[in-house]
């Protein structure tokens, strides 16, 4: 693990939202993003930003910004669907190796966070590399549609 470059989370308001919009107008991120449908622009980033800070409200936790030395790196997090906690993380392409150490961060927050006794994920089929879920210790739990879309959900048992 490299220890020179701390990751540390903050909220997405902190970050300016021609950085997310460009993040999420990368066709690289979008490959990977079946429900990112329609262009991103500035109403579309504040939008997304007020989703997730509503997410916060409601359920006490959310998705953060990801920060490498203070740098934004991209976003990821928890969102509460139904009795279950998703994680969701989504990195700037320049950053996707960074997935599995901010992955064993986070759940290291789950499994600390008593709300948490399990975090599922939901997978794009276009997703092959799925070798960082089996070491963190998620299963395979089945093939689910979410907003007309195909994915494969694993689930990681944190206590």
């Amino acid at each position: 693990m490299q220890t020179g470059h701390p990751i540390s989370f903050a909220r997405l308001t902190s970050v300016p939202m021609d950085e997310i919009v460009a993040h999420m107008s990368d066709p690289r991120v979008a490959e990977h993003m079946p429900l990112l449908t329609s262009a991103w622009d500035r109403q579309a980033a504040v939008d997304f930003v007020a989703a997730k800070e509503a997410c916060w409200k409601r359920d006490g936790l959310g998705h953060w910004a990801i920060l490498r030395d203070g740098i934004y790196v991209g976003w990821g997090g928890f969102q509460k669907e139904g009795d279950e906690w998703d994680f969701g993380l989504v990195l700037k392409p320049e950053h996707f190796g960074l997935g599995g150490r901010i992955s064993r961060q986070v759940i290291a927050f789950a499994v600390a966070d008593e709300r948490i006794p399990f975090v599922t994920f939901l997978l794009p089929p276009s997703r092959k590399n799925l070798g960082a879920l089996a070491r963190l210790g998620a299963t395979f739990v089945e093939e689910v549609v979410y907003q007309g879309a195909r994915f494969r959900k694993y689930r990681l048992e944190t206590v």
